[in-house]
């Protein structure tokens, strides 16, 4: 690549004014590096074009991990796959492409409380949000309160616009909430404003025929259980509770902590001038240890 002797001053203002901030960091060192390999201008211009790309994309991930809520430690790597079942670890792969979020179909998490159900959803978020997809994690409480003071306010349509920014929602433990009929109304306006649009992602502890304690009105229940499951797969989170498995790991670490030892104290060779304590004394001691 020949020297450029027309002077370039004004260079590094032109690439910002353009909104070219890694051109116009990178494009000294980019030319220098030219020089020494003999790069014509083009190839100048698309290693250029490759850096500004990559640097984008990487802000982009850090913009959306930072709006989507999600737990930062819940990722795939601390993910125990083992304990997974058998249907869940096959579908994991799929799911963290991000083709259901293509497609506006939504994925069910079912399962009893302590069973790993956030950690599994908020790992595809996170996996989701490395490839560039929106995502927002909330609890299915806070989103119908948020949902319910934006509607108090005559704010809701602006609410869900806001919400529909994000590809996919991860409502976690929907089955937790009873709701009034304003609380149901507006969960329930949700879901239907999402169908078949946008993605979302669901953890529950109830199973379908347990949703009227959520929704109330049969009628209502029947018709978001069949705009959910239209398009949607179901996983289903077996196996013990981590939550018990860990509590029994730590109190069973603490009773061998605090536990006496079970040996007896060994007696020490009895030099001729010192007499060994009665056995009673002796007793007094094993028990004080």
């Amino acid at each position: 690549m020949s020297q450029d002797r027309r002077p370039t001053t004004g260079l590094p203002v032109l690439l910002r004014a353009l909104k070219l901030p890694s051109f116009a960091a990178h494009h000294e060192e980019a030319a220098q590096r030219g020089e020494r390999e003999g790069w014509s201008f083009s190839e100048y211009l698309n290693h250029l074009c490759e850096v500004e790309v990559e640097e984008r994309r990487r802000r982009r991930v850090e913009r959306n991990l930072k709006r989507s809520g999600l737990p930062p430690d819940k990722t795939l790597e601390g993910l125990d796959l083992s304990r997974l079942p058998e249907k869940v670890r096959r579908q994991l792969p799929v799911l963290c492409e991000g083709g259901f979020v293509e497609r506006a179909e939504n994925v069910l998490v079912f399962g009893l409380p302590g069973r790993g159900k956030t950690h599994l959803v908020c790992a595809i978020g996170h996996e989701l949000a490395l490839r560039g997809r929106t995502v927002l994690h909330t609890r299915a409480f806070a989103l119908v309160q948020e949902l319910l003071v934006a509607k108090r306010d005559l704010k809701l349509e602006k609410a869900l616009a806001g919400l529909d920014r994000f590809e996919c929602v991860i409502v976690d433990d929907i089955g937790y909430i009873q709701q009034d009929r304003e609380e149901m109304e507006v969960l329930f306006t949700f879901l239907s404003e999402r169908y078949e649009r946008r993605s979302l992602v669901i953890t529950s502890n109830l199973v379908f025929s347990q949703w009227d304690r959520i929704f109330k009105d049969p009628m209502t229940t029947a018709a978001a259980i069949d705009r959910i499951v239209h398009h949607a797969s179901i996983l289903e989170m077996t196996g013990p509770s981590y939550r018990m498995d860990e509590a029994k790991t730590r109190n069973a670490a603490g009773l061998q902590t605090d536990a006496p030892s079970s040996k007896k104290p060994r007696r020490e060779s009895k030099e001729p001038d010192e007499p060994a304590a009665p056995d009673r004394e002796a007793k007094e001691v094993s028990r004080a240890t």
